[in-house]
Parts: structure tokens; sequence; C-alpha cells
């Protein structure tokens, strides 16, 4: 393949969306098997049916011939009217002026105001109940025909709580616990569905809708539910369009009938109670006897916004079978799975009419083989099936999610066999982007724990835990890890809403909150917790390269900064500091809580600098500069001395330190010194950092000359280290070092859950460090690449791969004593820095030729023990002599 060739094409980050209520941006990737392959213009062409887009008629919006190598972010210039379907290609052309066009992908407009619904949102009539001990899950029918003609069909719809939608017996879409998690006093978001194979039929037709509480009046954190409101509320619209531009609407409202069904309990955190003697067989299909369903309580569309789901859906992700069961108590069945998971469990059981079954979820086992529950706290998280008796039945709930590795089983009628339970595992459906293997199998399963904790963890927010009765978005959680984050998955959609969420948390003085969106924590954020609301954009930013976001969220970040500095004139982040958690869950090695907090609002300064000037904001970027320096000389004043010891001598101290640039030149070698020797000597080759060290703390180590240092500590295996979890048996990130030990079993179950993700920030590291995979800040969204893999610890090789915004990047490194062999894969439309370890110049050889000798390849000089060149994109094969 010769040439660029434009694939991959997405709007909004997403492939061929519907539903969406923002202006279209449009991405590619370019692909090409040539060295140095480069586009060198674009031409998007947008039509408004795809027999005009084939016949060159682009009638919505045609760019023209744009000189200019970008890919990504290309903003639509065209009209925008509701349910507006656009289809488009790109044309790129390379150095050389060959052409290629791209196969056509699609967008689809939403509800762009509230005005255009024509639905009312409906709810059981009070008779029903309200509160959540006696609230059955309200279901909603409705029947209407259609006639000839059908050209495409869609179905919007959104819930106070949380809802399914069926058309004529069968499921609407993939998705799961929708419409998501919102501030839903300020936006709650809908979902578009295309229904056309389900309504071409003309004919009597059934539409279904059944609701549950979710984050709206349900258990959030440790809230005792109705957050939001009283009751769960739905709101639909099907709009059908004929041929001849006719468009019948059916919408949510007067006519529709309201009931309950089996779902007598439903809540995310206490579980889903189903009696299947209540289901109502055939309610979704049409000609269904609805006499005894009462007319809906109906309301306007109200002030609340209503906006199109812009990331991933929560969907089914897996489905695990189960590993071995036991009976560690009479009558009572205990389901290994295998793997920590979020989700719930499917069974399969036998039961008279009227006998129940109890399921019950558990992530560790106590001694005598029961589940381990203590650590749940207010959390039930307990599905109740009542069977119907009509032989084998099958149960799984439609509105809870629980953090599991095991399954009881109670009330069974025999013994159940490992086919009987099943874990249907969900999840925000954000693309895996990241491949990592190397020659230490520990460090392989610590990957894949890295992996499960996030998936576990990204349930349509980032949330710390999923099993106790808390699943908040907490902040300092979010932003350290998010540079992992954007590794390991497309995530760019997922933050992007969750940073809105960030936003409408933003309360009128400028605190950003602990948690996103704001429930269950009441107060301002926390130093580090906080911050995330500067932190993430710019991860996002640098990964995808999203200027937009950056300016969407400036505002914000501004109020931010001000709600920090204006009462601190001193520089010391003290006032507005709120529940200040500092270095949470170090071992015993407490940083002061003024010094952290200072430290991150240097940070923050810092980047508002940085964000500033991608902006084009000159005088806010001096500005945000003159700012940093003041906080960098007050931080220094007050809590360094003279010979660069920082008060609380922690090795979170000086990790932020000298990560955030905050120490005089001259300091940096005591300061690096003395925090090699924390972990040296004092603390014998171990970590002592919490959450918001331990993710700075490999990278900050390797910056500054001690990646040997950096290997010791990712490979330790004794207490408290990344593997010492992992040979006690884990598969997800624990949230304590020690959650459970040998010597000292379970810690405190009050704080002691076994999938949250914060420890694996170390995977920034690894994949950047141990792959070679980064990216240059000046050049985001892997524009331009630095590979730098830096062989160490005890590894022979290691593989990885990421499919970055820009393409696939990979790299392959083998060490067999001093021979390197170093495999790279550069996409096209890119260029890239590279370290080939070596001992010098001479001993780096690609493809049996002096490395400097290739087209395409420069030799820049030698640093940090390998040969640097600056290359084109391509495959390449190094090979080398290293030191």
């Amino acid at each position: 393949m010769d040439g660029v060739t434009p694939a991959h094409l997405r709007c909004n980050y997403l492939v061929n969306p519907i539903g969406i209520d923002e202006a279209p941006q449009f991405s590619w990737v370019d692909e090409s098997s040539a060295r140095g392959a480069r586009q060198s213009a674009y031409q998007i062409r947008v039509a408004s049916s795809l027999e005009k887009l084939k016949s060159g008629q682009a009638d919505l919006w045609d760019s023209g011939r744009v000189g200019s190598s970008e890919s990504t972010q290309i903003p639509y210039r065209g009209q925008l009217a509701n349910g507006m379907r656009g289809f488009w290609t790109v044309t790129v052309w390379d150095d050389g002026d060959t052409e290629s066009t791209s196969k056509p992908a699609s967008f689809e407009i939403g509800m762009l105001m509230n005005s255009t619904w024509q639905a009312k949102w409906m709810s059981l009539p009070d008779s029903y109940g309200t509160k959540a001990t006696e609230r059955p899950s309200p279901m909603f029918r409705y029947e209407f025909e259609t006639k000839k003609g059908v050209e495409y069909a869609r179905v919007h719809a959104t819930a106070k709580g949380l809802y399914r939608l069926f058309i004529d017996g069968k499921p609407v879409g993939k998705d799961l616990l929708a419409p998501g998690w919102t501030d839903y006093n300020k936006r709650i978001q809908y979902q578009t569905n295309d229904v056309t194979a389900l309504l071409a039929k003309p004919g009597k037709h059934a539409v279904g809708m059944v609701l549950g509480d979710g984050w709206y009046c349900g258990h959030v954190g440790w809230t005792p539910g109705n957050n939001y409101g009283s009751k769960p509320e739905a709101l639909a619209q099907i709009d059908i369009h004929y041929k001849g531009n006719f468009v019948q609407s059916v919408a949510s409202g007067p006519g529709w009938k309201a009931t309950t069904g089996p779902i007598l309990s439903d809540d995310l955190l206490m579980g889903e109670t189903y009696d299947a003697r209540k289901e109502r067989s055939g309610w979704t299909m049409p000609a269904y006897n609805d006499s005894d369903w009462a007319a809906p309580e109906l309301k306007p569309i109200g002030e609340a916004q209503l906006v199109g789901q812009y990331s991933p859906t929560v969907e089914q992700l897996a489905v695990l079978k189960t590993q071995s069961v036991t009976e560690p108590k009479p009558n009572t069945y205990v389901f290994d799975l295998g793997q920590n998971m979020v989700g719930w469990a499917r069974i399969h059981v036998h039961g008279a009419a009227g006998s129940t079954v109890q399921v019950r979820y558990a992530e560790m086992l106590n001694p005598d083989g029961t589940i381990y529950t203590a650590n749940l706290r207010g959390a039930k998280a307990t599905d109740t099936y009542t069977c119907k008796g009509s032989g084998e039945e099958t149960y799984e709930p439609t509105f809870t999610f629980h953090g599991f590795r095991y399954v009881e089983l109670t009330g069974t009628q025999g013994k159940p066999g490992a086919g009987d339970v099943e874990g249907i595992v969900v999840g925000s459906a954000n693309p895996q982007t990241l491949k990592f293997e190397c020659s230490n199998p520990m460090l392989n399963k610590l990957q894949h724990n890295i992996v499960w904790g996030q998936r576990g963890n990204y349930v349509d927010i980032p949330t710390d835990c999923p099993q106790r009765d808390e699943r908040l978005g907490w902040m300092g959680d979010a932003q350290i890890f998010s540079r992992t984050a954007c590794y390991n998955c497309d995530v760019a959609a997922f933050l992007t809403k969750w940073t809105q969420d960030v936003v409408d948390a933003q309360s009128d003085a400028g605190g950003f909150s602990d948690v996103s969106p704001r429930v269950g924590d009441p107060a301002d954020g926390a130093p580090a917790w906080g911050d995330a609301g500067v932190i993430v954009p710019w991860s996002v930013y640098l990964a995808y390269g999203d200027k937009d976001l950056l300016e969407a969220r400036y505002p914000a970040m501004r109020k931010w900064l001000n709600y920090i500095d204006a009462p601190n004139s001193d520089h010391i982040w003290v006032k507005n500091s709120n529940n200040n958690f500092g270095d949470w869950l170090n071992v015993g090695d407490d940083t002061p809580r003024e010094v952290l907090a200072t430290a991150f609002f240097a940070h923050d300064a810092d980047l508002m600098s940085k964000i500033a000037a991608v902006l084009g904001k000159d005088q806010d970027a001096a500005n945000y500069a003159s700012l940093f320096e003041a906080i960098k000389a007050a931080f220094n004043s007050h809590f360094v001395d003279a010979d660069g010891k920082i008060k609380g001598d922690t090795q979170t101290d000086y990790v932020m330190a000298l990560n955030f640039g905050l120490l005089p030149e001259e300091m940096r070698a005591n300061a690096i010194k003395r925090l090699s020797d924390h972990i040296e000597i004092d603390r014998k080759d171990h970590l002592s950092t919490g959450f918001i060290g331990s993710g700075l703390l490999n990278p900050t180590l390797t910056d500054c000359g001690r990646t040997d240092l950096a290997y010791k500590l990712l490979e330790t295996r004794s207490y408290p280290s990344w593997l010492y979890s992992i040979d006690q048996g884990a598969t997800t990130i624990w949230e304590r070092w020690d959650g459970w030990t040998k010597e000292k079993g379970f810690q405190d179950p009050g704080m002691n859950s076994f999938n949250h993700y914060s420890f694996g920030a170390v995977g920034q590291w690894m994949y950047s460090t141990i792959g070679g995979i980064g990216l240059d800040p000046e050049k985001p969204g892997f524009k331009h690449i630095v590979i730098h893999p830096r062989p160490g610890g005890d590894l022979k090789w290691a593989k990885t791969s990421y499919d970055s915004i820009r393409g696939l990047i990979e790299t392959n490194w083998k060490l067999s004593g001093k021979q390197l062999e170093f495999d790279l894969t550069i996409p096209a439309n890119t260029t890239a820095t590279v370290y080939v370890p070596a001992k010098n110049e001479d001993s780096v050889n690609l493809d049996g030729e002096m490395a400097s000798s290739v087209d395409g390849v420069r030799f820049t000089g030698m640093k940090d023990g390998a040969a640097v060149y600056e290359v084109v994109s391509g495959k390449y094969h190094f090979k080398s002599t290293v030191q």
C-alpha cells in the first residue's frame, strides 16, 4: 500500500454516531506501508444522503482542498438541524500529490433543543408507592401503527433513573444502565437508537419501557436516596421517517399505560428483588390486554437540559464462566468466577413457584470459605429471585451492578453446577487501545489487574470502587490515573463527558468538588482532588490533541485557580483546602497537608500557563507563569531547608517537588539523593507513597536518572509493592497496599476495596518506560512520538502496542546479553524521536546498515545511554550493542 489511505473515520471520537447534539468534529487515521508517508492535504465532503455523496454532491458541506497534515478534530462548518443525517468521506493527498478517498462514514444530529421534544415525562401515580422500600419498577407501554414506505426510524429515550426500552418484544440497543449518571438538575443524557428494522413492516407495533431508581432516586454513596427526585420518570419519542419527507412521531404522553411488574425493588448498591410470578408476558407486544393498567402521571419537559449521549454507553463487555463451586455451609454454594469483575450474575435455577433464591456478591472469601462482605459496609449487594415454577428459569438483574469475584447462592433446589452461574461483565464500552507484555509474568499480571480495575470502575463515570456503599466519582483517583487510562482505552469521549460533570459540580465560589457528580460528599475539592478539573482535561489534550476541550473547560479552570489564590495571599494553600486528604493511604509516611496542597497549587498554575498558551491567551499564560514562580518561591521559603530537605521528609514530598519543578536547580541533586536514600535505606528498597505519590513515583525516578530504582520498586514482591497483592491472589488493583496479608488477614473493612485503580497509575510508566511509547507535549495527540524504551531490572524483552488517535504505534525489544534487537512501527503522517539503547552510534544498525545512513533517519547525538534519531513514519528493525 503506497501513498496514504484514510481509514478508521470517526465523528466526535465515535464511529457513525447517531443522536449527537454538538457540532461534529472529524478524525481519521492515515495508513501506509511506505516509509515517510505523509498527508499534505485533505478534503472533507458531507452530503445529506449516501446516494448524493457517491455522486459527488456534497450538499451539506465541502471543506475544499485544505493544505494540512492534520487528521484529528476537524470541525464541521456546514448547517445543522434536528435529526439531520450526514454522510461523509475524506480525500487525502500525500507529498507526491497522490490522492486517496476513504469509505463513507456517517453521523446524525439528535434533538438540539428541549422545545423539539413532543414527549412528556411519565411516572407511576403515587398510589403505587414512592418510598424506596415499597417502590416496584414502573412499566409503561403504548401501541401505534406504521404505514408503508418507512425510510428510517429513530427512538430517542431517557429517564430520571434508569430505563430499558423494547419494541415488539425486542430490546432496543445495547445500552445498560442508561441514561448514565449526570447531575439530573442540570443535564440529562438521552440515547438515540436505530429502530428501522423493527418498524419497517407496516401495521401495529408496541413500545414498552421499564424503569429503575438508579442514581436519580436510589442510594448513592452514603446518602439514603432521592438525591434528585422521589421516583423515576420516563421520556421517549420515536420518529418514523417515511419516503416523501413525512415524519410520524410517537411520544410518551397521553394514551400510554402504566403499571408495575416483577421487579419489586431495585437499587444500584442494594441489589434487585424480582418475582417471576408477576411477569406480564407479552406486555411489549401489540394486542396485549392492558385494560387494568393506569394512566401515568405526566409532566412537561421542564428546565433540565437534555443532551445527546456523547460517550460510549455502558454495555455487556464479556461473560465469565464459573471456575469452581464450593459448599462452605450446608445448602450455601459459592461460585468462583476467577476474576474480580463488575456487573452481575446470570443464574439458571429450578424451583417451585414461590420459592426464593438469594444471590450475594463478594470480592474475597473468609478463612472458612464463606463470602467476605464486611468491606461492603452499607451496600447489601444482594439480588433475590422468586421462581414461577416452570422448569429451568434464567434470571439476571436489570437495574443494579456489583463488584465481585464470588457469587453465593442459597435457596436452590438441589446442588447447582458450575454452569448455573455466569458473570456478566459490564462497563462503558471504551475501545481497548493498548497491549503490553514482557518477560516477567508478574508484570503481565499487574497489567491485567490495571486493565480490569479500569474496566470495572469506568461505568459511565470514573468511580473509586464498584462494590461498597460509595461508587462515587472521586476526583483524586481520576486525575492520578488519567494518563494510564488514556493509554489502555480510547477514553477521549468518556473523559470529555465526565469533565462536563466536573464543571456541573463546580460551586458558585469556584470550587471543584471531591466527587463528580457532587453527591455524598458536598464539600468543595481537596488538594489533588479538586485539581482534577485542570489535570484531566490536560491529560486528554496530551493524548488526543483536543484543543477544543481545553477551550470549553477553561472558564471553570480559571474560577478554580482564583478560588485557591484569592484567600491565600502568601501562596501557601491552607484556606479553601477543605477535606485535604493528603497522600491518602500512604505507608506510615504522611506528607504534611499544606506541603501537598501548595505543590498542587503550583502544579495547577504551571498547567494553566501551558493551557493558556495553547489557546493563544498570551497574557493569561504570562500571569499564570508568574503565579507559578510566586508559589514556587513560597514553597521553598516555607518548606525547604538550605540543603534541600523538605518539610515532612516523605517520599511524596520529593516526588512532587521534583516532578512539578518546584526546586531551584542547585537543590535538585540533594532532593534526588534524599528520595533515593528514603527508598533504599530508610525503607529498604520499598515505597511508602499513597494515592498521590505512587502515580508520580516511578516517572519522577526515571526523569531524575534513577530508572534502576524505579525497576527495583516495580519488581519488588514483598510488602508494600505493586506485586505483593498479586502474590495474595489479586486480579484487580487493591485500594490498600495491605488489603489482605497472611499475617494480619483483612485490613479495616471500613476502607478496604479490592478493586480500586489508583495504585494502577504506574501503568503510565510501564508503557512509556518499558514499552517506550511516549508523547511530545509540544505536538500532542502523538503527532510527534517519543520512543524511549529503557530496558532494566530482570526484563529480557517487552512488546507494547498502542492504537493512538493517529494510528498504531508498536515497540518490540529483546535483549540477549549486550545485544539488543528493537522493532518499531511509527504510523503514517507522524514523526518520532527514537532512543535506541546503545553504547555509541557506531554500534547501531538499521536493516543491516548503519542507522544514520538510512533515508528518513537522522542521528542527533547520544543521551541517557541511547543513540537518538529523528525518524519518519514506517517500520524499523534496529540492532545495537548496549552498555
